[in-house]
């Protein structure tokens, strides 16, 4: 993972530069930055970097999957330490930063909350976005509504989370020849993570988000928790609720690994 204090050339109005500090947590490196200053950061950098033709920077997330998977799937921790910045996605990992010694995550940035927190902010700024991810009809429902909830949000392109190898060429010549600002890359861990690192270099954005079911979550298809349970960190209990054929075995599996891993690196 690039050091977030250093290496960013580009400029930054006075006062405007987030925090830059990172929350070692369950052995990961996560931005301390709020919802608010990662959307900011967002906004403002990711049509400049395009502009100037900076390398696109890889935007990953960390929730309790993610501390158990980078501790049991070599690929996966080698993909994730890629990453320029981790932000918070589920409030475990908030939680923890405040158990522990040194930086503290500001607030949760669910990934649902940057994208849709993000959209009138982008339509303001003029930054456009790409949609990666998803069945065609999620995916094309989930752009119906973004662009409806948002008047004048730029949608530079879209397509579904479908395809083969042989496909892969045709795949980032599509995302260049549309120029996102911000491509949102939504095919779940660890094929999503992969795909960024292997094309990062050939891929013409600002940033590359990854974003799991995003566009699912969007659509309505999967259904939020209620807010208590978002800020109390049981958005995950509802979910495996819901959806207990998808994501019982996940979470009774992941999240006890994930816990036990915050308490192993509790020392940095």
């Amino acid at each position: 993972m690039n050091d977030l204090t250093v290496g960013n050339p580009l400029p930054w109005p006075e006062g405007a530069r987030p925090e830059p500090f990172v929350a070692h947590v369950g052995g990961i490196p996560v931005s301390t930055l709020s919802l608010q200053g990662l959307i900011d950061k967002m906004v403002l950098e990711a049509p400049l970097r395009r502009s100037l033709d900076q390398p696109a920077w890889l935007v990953f997330d960390c929730n309790g999957q993610g501390l158990s998977m980078n501790a049991s799937d070599p690929a996966f921790r080698a993909d994730l330490a890629q990453a320029d910045l981790i932000h918070a996605d589920g409030q475990v990992v908030v939680a923890a930063s405040r158990w522990l010694k040194g930086p503290v995550i500001a607030d949760r940035s669910s990934t649902t909350d940057m994208f849709i927190d993000s959209l009138k902010p982008a339509a303001a700024s003029g930054a456009r976005y790409y949609l990666l991810g998803g069945t065609e009809a999620v995916n094309a429902e989930c752009a119906q509504r973004i662009t409806a909830m948002a008047p004048g949000l730029q949608l530079a392109g879209r397509r579904n989370g479908y395809w083969t190898t042989q496909d892969e060429d045709a795949v980032i010549d599509a995302i260049n020849a549309a120029a996102p600002d911000v491509l949102w890359v939504g095919t779940g861990k660890p094929r999503e993570q992969a795909f960024c690192v292997r094309n990062r270099h050939r891929i013409k954005a600002g940033w590359i988000v990854t974003c799991g079911g995003l566009f699912n979550y969007v659509t309505g298809d999967y259904p939020r928790a209620p807010m208590w349970m978002q800020k109390s960190g049981l958005e995950w209990l509802h979910r495996m609720v819901t959806r207990p054929r998808q994501l019982a075995w996940r979470y009774l599996t992941t999240n006890p690994h994930a816990l036990w891993l915050i308490w192993k690196h509790r020392h940095g």
